[in-house]
């Protein structure tokens, strides 16, 4: 199914972008981690939401998704490792594809410090997306980077292809397959020369024709190659547009203040901005 507006990001701007969509009959699905585990949710207490004084962040979220839930939204709990732009973008959660006319950014903020070399070599060795890439590599040696919960997963998925896995990560994860060879290392680098050849790992050259970095959340800026930032947040106009056709950005990821109200209100910009979007180009 293709939908009307996808939703980046579960919390109180990707949310309120999905109310306001459905409300002018657009079809929506949010795409975003669970709501639970948001920072917000282990607010002890929010005063500064209009009307909703002494609520704890849990209560908000709470009442947020119930809201979203009654007005229609969809809701897919997961990690986004790829979208493309193709009659609209194309987004992989898993092995899942999702399609939509428009898109909202809404992510929050994706704290992460990249390795060396591993920007200079996105796209030319370096993959955020096993399930995406990993058949570029089938019978050839790769590393994966383990950064999150499911990387031994996708370890094993690539190591089920053909491809020759080695994990690198500071501590041994108990779901890593025996059969997958380990190094304990912490600080990385990405090298190469017109693509990769190499992952230093604590001072030491793994020689591999691909490095799979395996995060708990990619950066939008990762994902669109094409987005505008500054200062690392999501560079938008006053109608939430990005520097991407089709693409607008709400709440934490845009930059301070990093507050619910704001991230709200942006909320609503940005889903009105992608209703007028499609209209103009001839969606429902």
């Amino acid at each position: 199914m293709k939908y009307d507006i996808i939703v980046l990001g579960s919390g109180p701007a990707g949310l309120s972008a999905a109310v306001t969509a459905r409300g002018r009959n657009k079809s929506v699905l949010v795409i975003g981690n669970r709501w639970q585990d948001s920072p917000l949710a282990r607010a002890e207490r929010v005063d500064n939401y209009l009307g909703m004084p002494g609520m704890t962040g849990m209560e908000m979220l709470e009442a947020f998704q119930r809201h979203a839930q009654e007005m229609g939204v969809e809701l897919v709990t997961g990690k986004v490792l790829s979208i493309m732009e193709w009659e609209g973008f194309n987004l992989t959660v898993g092995s899942q594809l999702y399609q939509g006319s428009a898109l909202i950014l809404a992510p929050g903020v994706v704290r992460q410090a990249k390795f060396p070399g591993e920007e200079t070599y996105l796209g030319r060795g370096v993959s955020y997306c096993a399930t995406c890439d990993g058949m570029l590599y089938r019978n050839k040696p790769v590393a994966v980077v383990g950064r999150s919960k499911d990387a031994p997963h996708e370890a094993a998925y690539l190591k089920s292809i053909g491809c020759q896995v080695v994990y690198v990560a500071p501590k041994r994860p108990d779901q890593l397959d025996e059969d997958i060879p380990f190094i304990q290392a912490a600080k990385l680098a990405v090298k190469g020369e017109q693509t990769v050849t190499a992952l230093e790992a604590d001072g030491a050259d793994i020689p591999v024709n691909g490095v799979f970095i395996l995060r708990e959340a990619v950066a939008p800026g990762d994902l669109l190659p094409g987005l505008t930032l500054e200062k690392g947040a999501i560079q938008v106009d006053r109608n939430m547009a990005t520097s991407v056709p089709g693409v607008f950005a709400a709440g934490d990821a845009t930059g301070a203040p990093l507050q619910v109200s704001k991230a709200v209100g942006e909320g609503l910009i940005a889903a009105l901005s992608a209703c007028e979007y499609l209209d103009r180009n001839g969606s429902k």
